[in-house]
């Protein structure tokens, strides 16, 4: 019945698109236009403060509307299809098995504003649709410090992320971090430290977009 309902309001009035407001078909969240218009970046990984990350997009644009919307509106149901971009085009053996995905942590003060950590719905949902296991592993302490808005220079002369690995959990082996954008790669880098530390044998990470020029 339900299942029923909804495609019956879609057709009265269909999802509209994140980016430009335009009908999009259901389930889809961007319309065909700006789905043609998101930038891709091809299969090849970069280095960001010593992390080699992939993403499959840039982060502008329709790509940038999804993830603030997933963000900073409470749209969490836009982690599948984010998910869904990131498995199509991972590159050969990037989301495979004994690959453990593991969330970048939210500061705690923010989580509670927020409700949520958006990393971890990401990383579930990319978890859901590659089949890798997912760890939920590390914490994140220290000063909350707000990175949006802030340029580049700003960002990598902030202090190092505070992040632990929670009391009592041991850290995958082959650990393949997991967040929404890539930028400085400040973040990762600290993740991947403390993985090394704990045991890890390679860190890597994927992101949903990456900053250009990045």
């Amino acid at each position: 019945m339900f299942a029923l309902l909804a495609r019956a309001l879609s057709a009265i009035a269909p999802p509209a698109c994140w980016e430009c407001g335009a009908g999009a078909r259901p389930g889809e969240p961007l319309c065909a236009e700006c789905r043609r218009s998101l930038r891709r970046l091809g299969p090849d990984l970069v280095t960001l403060a010593g992390v080699p990350v992939w993403a499959p997009v840039s982060y502008e644009g329709p790509a940038q509307a999804l993830v603030r919307g997933m963000k900073f509106r409470g749209a969490v149901a836009l982690a599948d299809p984010m998910a869904a971009q990131m498995v199509a085009n991972a590159p050969a053996g990037l989301l495979e098995a004994p690959t453990v995905l593991v969330p970048v942590p939210l500061h705690p003060s923010r989580r509670r504003r927020r409700g949520y950590n958006q990393a971890e719905r990401l990383a579930a949902a990319l978890s859901a649709r590659s089949g890798l296991e997912l760890s939920d592993c590390l914490l994140r302490g220290g000063p909350a410090t707000r990175q949006v808005g802030r340029g580049r220079s700003e960002r990598l002369e902030s202090p190092p992320a505070h992040v632990t690995v929670r009391p009592g959990v041991l850290a995958p082996v082959d650990a393949l971090l997991v967040d929404d954008v890539a930028t400085t790669g400040a973040t990762l880098a600290a993740c991947a430290q403390v993985l090394g530390r704990a045991g890890a044998r390679w860190v890597m990470a994927v992101t949903f977009a990456r900053t250009p020029g990045r």
